[in-house]
């Protein structure tokens, strides 16, 4: 990964390789700025006395976990043809892991915990209606807010750490007006090499990257006609679905109706789904889009890509199924080198609780938590450094600590979780700032 750099006055400079940082650390010339991302500062430089190149922060939104790269742009022209090819240089992965589903549901356990409170007495009571908030113009829910805000705060934080001059976002995952309606941009788009990506992404994501008839996943799958096209069957999205090599050729030109007849639990789920639209997709692009308008807010020139372009680039470069390397992908990319990098993974975990309280699944007390955050200086996420020099665990462990109020901390390390590591040997390295991070090196 590279090593991010600034100067003096801690403006971003270009970063540079993991032996560099080195060499100038061991010089003199840099102190560490920033334990993750590594980041140093040079005490001799001024973003005045050096040259910067272009570099593109790419994103690839998700639901659950969102890609970012960093890479930088180079151009060259071929000396026969005279074409000019771009190049992308990968410099550092990202995977942002968001905690959507842990908001959600929070907010529907307390819910129901307020419903239980409220029923206590065996009366009727209708919930308080008069301190909601205003939903205005461009109201997300909190757990798909959150999934702007993360990405947002990422990208700011990025920007301070490097000379960013570009965005690109994989606005859509599929292209639906390309769909629906094929003539908007002419015939050459429909029946070229891409249109097919674009209806097998929007199938994997329908179909939950499983054969319709089988439930097999983990295996290539196959665009397959509910209604064959042998018995006049169209190539409409509501009439395709994916399936299994095997089931395909057992089906063959059978109506799902006629294939599926020992089966009719399953025929009639399949036949539902395949006219249920993508609730899930659509939220989901509802949230591109408003990340879109915010990316733009950020006067940065900011590219977009479809999702079947983003897998067909992946498909013709080789590369591993990622989230980090779909965001190399977004958009036009002819050529990419180092990306055989590991990847950060950035977990949001949040700043803590407002619940104090916790509770057994029946609504009672359980157990209380500390009326402060900070225990002998530390809190629950900070990242220390604890040197153990007596007892039955001597050994040096770093990693995000869980504080207690009796001074006995808990260490999550690489290796595992550490436990009863007392205060006196904990050294802090980085303050907690909502997020945990560990680093994976299966992209190549």
């Amino acid at each position: 990964m590279a090593v991010f750099v600034v100067d003096r006055h801690q403006a971003p400079l270009m970063p540079c390789s993991e032996k560099r940082a080195r060499l100038l650390l061991a010089r003199g010339r840099a102190r560490v700025h920033r334990l993750i991302p590594f980041t140093i500062r040079l005490i001799d430089r001024e973003v005045a006395q050096s040259e910067l190149q272009p570099l593109e922060l790419k994103i690839d939104p998700g639901s659950k976990t969102s890609g970012l790269a960093l890479v930088r742009k180079s151009e060259s022209v071929h000396a026969e043809t005279g074409e000019m090819t771009a190049t992308a240089h990968v410099l550092n992965l990202f995977e942002l892991i968001h905690r959507g589903f842990q908001i959600s549901n929070a907010l529907s356990a307390r819910r129901q915990m307020r419903r239980r409170r409220r029923s206590a007495n065996l009366r009727y009571r209708a919930p308080r209606f008069l301190n909601r908030k205003n939903k205005g113009k461009g109201w997300l829910a909190p757990s798909l807010q959150h999934r702007i805000d993360t990405t947002l705060s990422w990208v700011a934080r990025l920007r301070k750490y490097a000379p960013i001059t570009g965005l690109a976002q994989e606005l859509v995952r599929f292209d639906m007006q390309q769909l629906e309606n094929p003539e908007i941009t002419g015939v050459e788009y429909q029946q070229g090499e891409l249109a097919g990506y674009e209806v097998r992404e929007y199938l994997l994501e329908k179909w939950q990257r499983k054969c319709a008839y089988c439930d097999a996943s983990e295996v290539p799958l196959q665009i397959e006609h509910i209604h064959p096209k042998a018995c006049g069957g169209s190539d409409r999205i509501s009439n395709l679905t994916l399936a299994c090599a095997p089931c395909n050729l057992r089906k063959a030109a059978q109506d799902a109706s006629v294939f599926l007849t020992n089966d009719p639990t399953r025929l009639a789920r399949t036949q539902a789904q395949s006219k249920r639209p993508l609730r899930d997709a659509a939220a989901v692009n509802a949230t591109r889009w408003m990340l879109f308008n915010a990316l733009k807010a950020t006067d940065l020139p900011v590219r977009t890509g479809s999702g079947g372009l983003t897998k067909f680039n992946r498909a013709r470069l080789g590369m591993p199924k990622t989230h980090a390397l779909d965001a190399v992908c977004v958009g036009q990319v002819n050529h990419v080198e180092q990306w055989q990098k590991p990847t950060l993974e950035i977990k949001a975990t949040g700043r803590g609780s407002y619940q104090r309280t916790r509770l057994t699944r029946f609504g009672f007390p359980r157990g209380y938590l500390t009326r402060q955050k900070r225990i002998h200086g530390f809190q629950t996420g900070d990242m220390i450094r604890a040197i153990v020099t007596k007892g039955k665990k001597v050994g040096e462990y770093m990693g995000r600590v869980a504080v207690r109020a009796s001074g006995s901390f808990n260490i999550q390390t690489a290796e595992g979780l550490v436990q009863g590591i007392s205060h006196r040997y904990c050294v802090l390295t980085q303050r907690s700032d909502g997020y945990g991070y560990s680093h994976r090196s299966d992209s190549y």
